[in-house]
């Protein structure tokens, strides 16, 4: 039981941090219709800013300052670049943030090295959130922070027990991430920001002709989105790792996310996210193969079945494509995606 609860938590705290990510990208593409290629390059940049930052200042004001850095350097490169080439229309969008990225990898490489820099997370971050005890006696219990080492050894050989700690870090992301999902969603839906955004959106004549300067609108969007990305850098590359391949092991997934989710939609985004983030963490925790799964149910392969590669694939190692068989069924059986108004 302890076991699927772990793998459920980190499966959803993954999926968060995929939220956190394609959140900032969602929000760019709804308000603005610009699908930016770069914007796991902003999520790299966050966490090697959070990391110089963190040098000097500690952890907790690098969690401020980096996103704000980011966002300020996403709204200068719409200002600067974007902009001149939003009215050639999407192509262009598409060419010029791509490039972004690679300028970024470079700089990155340059600046910080081609290898992982060492960013740990606060003293407070580093223990376990809770642990998980499984005692074949008592049952399943919760410890809140680590267990004591003597209570997960058990005196009696006929008792097993089995401790599973949950790190803090994961925890922490996941609370950033649920807590970045309400904010949005009360920014939309509840503030004149987010009426004055939308109006921006659908209707920019009649939002300019009221007073509202519609491209600056645009910029400080795009600055937002760019830093949510930012600040998914800080926590992730303090969680997992920073290094300049960091952008390109979730790159491509974000965009699988918010084409799944629906094309602008947040709670699309929030859905997808969490889908694929516990399928993924479910492949790699049940690492079955077909053959390891048909002698489970009691059923016998011939000898050249056996000693097909297909057969011998396990569950894990078909975990990196899941998301990407997962987005061609949805673009076949539902091209809007699972919660989006409009066909991808």
């Amino acid at each position: 039981m302890e076991f699927f609860i772990i793998s459920m938590l980190n499966g959803l705290s993954y999926g968060l941090l995929l939220f956190m990510l394609s959140s900032g990208l969602t929000l760019i593409f709804s308000m603005m219709g610009v699908l930016n290629f770069a914007h796991a390059s902003f999520y790299m940049a966050g966490a090697y800013f959070g990391y110089s930052i963190s040098k000097w200042v500690g952890f907790w004001p690098a969690l401020i300052v980096a996103p704000v850095l980011v966002g300020a350097c996403g709204a200068v490169f719409e200002r600067l670049t974007l902009r001149k080439v939003h009215k050639f229309g999407h192509v262009p969008e598409l060419l010029v943030t791509f490039g972004l990225s690679y300028i970024v990898l470079e700089l990155v490489q340059l600046i910080w090295g081609r290898t992982a820099v060492e960013f740990a997370p606060p003293e407070v971050l580093r223990d376990s959130a809770f642990t998980l005890i499984n005692h074949s006696v008592q049952g399943l219990s919760v410890l809140w922070g680590s267990a004591p080492a003597d209570m997960c050894i058990s005196a009696d050989a006929s008792v097993r027990v089995v401790c599973s700690p949950f790190p803090a870090t994961r925890g922490f992301m996941m609370l950033v991430a649920l807590l970045m999902l309400v904010s949005l969603w009360l920014l939309l839906t509840r503030t004149r920001i987010g009426l004055v955004i939308q109006a921006a959106l659908t209707h920019p004549e009649m939002a300019e002709s009221l007073g509202h300067n519609v491209p600056r609108v645009f910029m400080l969007v795009f600055g937002a989105g760019t830093g949510l990305a930012g600040l998914a850098g800080v926590i992730g590359g303090s969680t997992f790792v920073t290094e300049p391949a960091m952008s390109a092991t979730v790159g491509s997934v974000i965009f699988v996310v918010v084409v799944v989710g629906g094309m602008g939609s947040l709670s699309g985004a929030f859905l997808a996210s969490i889908l694929i983030g516990v399928i993924q963490t479910f492949a790699v925790a049940f690492d079955y193969s077909f053959i390891t799964l048909c002698a489970q149910l009691g059923l016998s392969l011939s000898d050249a079945a056996r000693e097909n590669s297909f057969v011998k694939l396990t569950l894990s190692q078909v975990a990196p494509i899941l998301p990407y068989l997962f987005l061609v069924l949805i673009l076949i059986f539902r091209p809007k995606g699972l919660l989006g108004t409009r066909e991808g």
